[in-house]
């Protein structure tokens, strides 16, 4: 039948507040006799539906009331009257509940037992797992639950002679395809941010449109600022619906594939988080952080109908605060790691910010100790973290900074110094220590190469009146000559006769990645390995890692040379800050 011997009939719909709501009425109108088109915008709160008489209100509204929604013949308003209008009593009680969330944070930070759950990611595992829990809660239960509830009773009724075990298989199909759908899926999206080498800015830029999408929804969750609708980024609806469609398949691998496919589904955490492994560009981080949050969405698609229940009423008025709070809490501080990737240094996180300028900044720092004329600083790095993470040295005097990494972890092993030139693998052996003089007075921010670390680690360096300022630039010196090739380990520039390094190359293009990624050397000759650059790189592919050697080096575009003497036979792996494979030296006698 053509649509155009159709009548169309607007509705309004309050009570949606994301893509998944769109595709769960749509479905449901659709099996109403008589109906052959639905078109829903929750954006705009309005339904268009084509059928072949007008359907009653009551036939419209019974399939959709358990979920919350209520229809009404579309208005000549503006379409203000659609959204949600906050009440006082919705400020107090979102102003409680971020009351309650932040001093709960600081009183644990403070106590110093907030757990350290992240591995090798800046927003951590625990914290991954807690979207999913959100998530499995507000919206993504609208669309999946519905599909999980819809296979179910499609194997159900095959087998009609099931015992209660029994019946409960399709449900542990269903979301062991889910969790195993997420884990690969999420693995090809971290691979796929290394393989298109996003530039550091760019991975920065990623990371901050994923945290927005986040806040947005969070937004959502509270009911405020509905126009944000508008900016969430989601999938075609006709994927969810043709997704929605297999599941009436007769095939008793319906439910693990069905659980596997809602990696593809609208539901805007989903989304935000593909978005933010696609800006860590490494596989293991993508694996995980989509595994942890399929996770968190599985104690509510098990016990579904349980779940249901609690999501209505009063209950699901102040958890939709709760976690709307929380993820708006979560995308501002992961927005302060995007900013430090594209050179920016705000943090939402409450750590300490410098105040006025650097002469109205204490002098004394029990963290800094002066011992024989040089600056000696302390740190230890735990997993992604940095105590103490900063410092106040005075300029022009050498710092001597002794940093404890034997416990980091991920991109925690390298230390960098953006405004220094300066990077540094740390030792899983022993104390590492950089040495360096301040010049000039300011500030020098730290942290893993991948911005992921300690938000807010620096040195704050106090003018010394005993230091002359430096002398203003001018234009007409000649250009400094560039630094020579630094000399092999193991070679002493003072003896005539010096062993002459094994010099090795690749490239890194955009056809070949890291080209060759193989080489053989003799032990006991030192290495030079020299790295042509010829794309941005990004993500943890930024730095080259030599680990057994203690090497680390950035790789901007043009050469840079590593340089290790190898002291044993055997396979040296060169990495990226991740710890993820480049290339295999291969050390023979």
């Amino acid at each position: 039948m053509s649509y155009h011997s159709l009548q169309k009939h607007c509705y309004t719909i309050r009570g949606m507040h994301c893509a998944s709501c769109e595709v769960l009425i749509e479905r449901k109108w659709k099996k109403i006799p008589g109906v052959h088109k639905v078109s829903v915008n929750h954006a705009t709160g309005r339904a268009e539906v084509f059928a072949e008489r007008e359907p009653s209100l009551d036939a419209l509204q019974q399939p959709i009331q358990e979920k919350g929604y209520t229809v009404t013949p579309q208005s000549n308003d503006d379409g203000q009257a659609i959204h949600h209008r906050a009440t006082t009593r919705d400020y107090k009680e979102i102003g409680i509940v971020f009351f309650v969330i932040v001093s709960l944070y600081l009183i644990l930070k403070r106590l110093d037992v907030l757990p350290e759950v992240g591995v090798t990611e800046n927003m951590g595992y625990g914290l991954v797992f807690l979207i999913g829990l959100v998530a499995a809660l507000s919206t993504c239960i609208a669309v999946t639950g519905g599909l999980l509830m819809a296979v179910a009773a499609k194997y159900n009724e095959r087998n009609p002679n099931l015992t209660g075990a029994q019946r409960l298989r399709p449900h542990l199909y269903f979301n062991i395809g889910r969790i195993v759908s997420y884990t690969v899926l999420g693995g090809a999206i971290g691979g796929l941010g290394s393989v298109i080498t996003l530039s550091t800015k760019t991975t920065g830029f990623v990371m901050i449109i994923a945290s927005l999408v986040m806040i947005i929804l969070g937004f959502q969750l509270l009911k405020l600022f509905p126009g944000l609708k508008r900016f969430q980024p989601k999938m075609p609806k006709f994927i969810a619906h043709k997704i929605h469609d297999w599941s009436n398949a007769d095939n008793k691998a319906a439910p693990f594939f069905l659980g596997g496919s809602t990696f593809f589904l609208p539901c805007g955490f989903t989304q935000a988080l593909q978005l933010y492994v696609l800006s860590q560009g490494d596989v293991t981080t993508g694996a995980l952080t989509m595994f942890f949050f399929s996770l968190g969405t599985l104690p509510a698609l098990m016990s579904l109908s349980a779940i249901s229940s609690f999501a209505r009423g009063s209950f699901q008025r102040y958890f939709m605060k709760f976690a709307g709070v929380l993820v708006i809490l979560l995308g501002f501080s992961n927005i302060s790691n995007g900013l430090a990737l594209t050179g920016n240094s705000i943090s939402f996180s409450g750590d300490e910010e410098v105040k006025g300028t650097t002469s109205e900044i204490a002098s004394d720092d029990p963290n800094v100790v002066l011992e024989d004329g040089k600056q000696i600083v302390e740190m230890t790095v735990n997993g992604l973290s940095y105590s103490p993470s900063r410092f106040r040295v005075k300029q022009g005097i050498p710092v001597e900074w002794r940093i404890d990494g034997r416990r980091s972890q991920g991109c925690a092993q390298v230390v960098t110094v953006p405004k220094l030139g300066l990077t540094k693998f740390l030792s899983g052996q022993q104390v590492t220590t950089v040495t360096f003089t301040p010049e000039e007075a300011g500030t020098l921010e730290f942290s893993c190469s991948m911005g992921m670390t300690t938000r807010g680690a620096a040195f704050i360096v106090e003018p010394n009146d005993d230091v002359p300022d430096s002398a203003p630039a001018n234009p007409k010196a000649p250009t400094p000559t560039p630094s020579p090739t630094p000399t092999p380990q193991g070679c002493d520039p003072t003896v005539q006769q010096c062993i002459t390094a094994q010099k090795i190359s690749m490239e890194v293009t955009r056809e070949k990645g890291f080209y060759p990624n193989s080489f053989t050397v003799k032990k006991d000759v030192p290495v030079e390995l020299t790295v042509d650059t010829k794309v941005k790189l990004g993500g943890c592919m930024g730095t080259m890692v030599i680990p057994d050697y203690d090497v680390a080096e950035r790789l901007p575009l043009g050469k840079t040379t590593l340089a290790f003497t190898p002291t044993e036979t055997g396979s040296v792996v060169v990495t990226c800050s991740m710890g993820s494979p480049l290339a295999e030296i291969s050390v023979i006698n």
